[in-house]
């Protein structure tokens, strides 16, 4: 067998690998430029997502703010009948509030029971504890500021305070002497 057969396959074969390798540059740049495509489709539809997001957030805080308009309206009445000494200014102030809490109370707003109830550190601030016989021990006594929920999440926590059994001090007292 001569050389020149086997230079012919070897050239063939070069032929057929560059046009292989010819092939998958084309199909890279294919793919190259389809991954371009797609990377500005996301982040178009990511721009487009945020833009209605906040659509959605300006729409909804305009309607609390249009439901909360006649409810400014009256506190403003209120205020120029207290300038003008006529009228129940508690009364009107008392209306203005019970009209301000059904709103939030139609938007998801509620309030979180406090008095009588077990200490819960999620939904009650304690700011002070009192020693006493007559709430069972970690009960709350006094609620100093109300606390509220919108939904299932705590908007802002109770301040409360919360019994305390003189037994129960007694006991840490014991432990701390030893």
């Amino acid at each position: 067998m001569s050389p020149k057969p086997k230079v012919r396959d070897l050239e063939i074969r070069i032929a057929e690998l560059e046009a292989s390798v010819s092939d998958e540059r084309k199909r890279t740049e294919t793919y190259l430029n389809q991954l371009k495509y797609a990377k500005a489709d996301l982040e178009n539809l990511q721009k487009r997502t945020q833009k209605q997001i906040e659509e959605a957030l300006d729409k909804a805080n305009g309607r609390t703010l249009l439901q909360l308009l006649p409810i400014l309206d009256e506190l403003e009445l209120a205020i120029a009948a207290a300038k003008n000494s006529n009228g129940n200014i508690l009364e009107g102030v008392e209306m203005v509030r019970n009209k301000l809490a059904k709103l939030m109370e139609a938007e998801g707003l509620t309030q979180i029971k406090a008095v009588g109830e077990i200490f819960d550190p999620h939904l009650h601030e304690a700011v002070l504890e009192v020693e006493t016989i007559d709430q069972p021990d970690g009960h709350i006594v006094e609620e100093f500021r109300k606390g509220y929920k919108y939904r299932d999440r705590v908007l802002r926590a109770s301040m409360v305070k919360v019994a305390r059994s003189p037994s129960s001090d007694e006991g840490k007292e014991a432990v701390k002497v030893e």
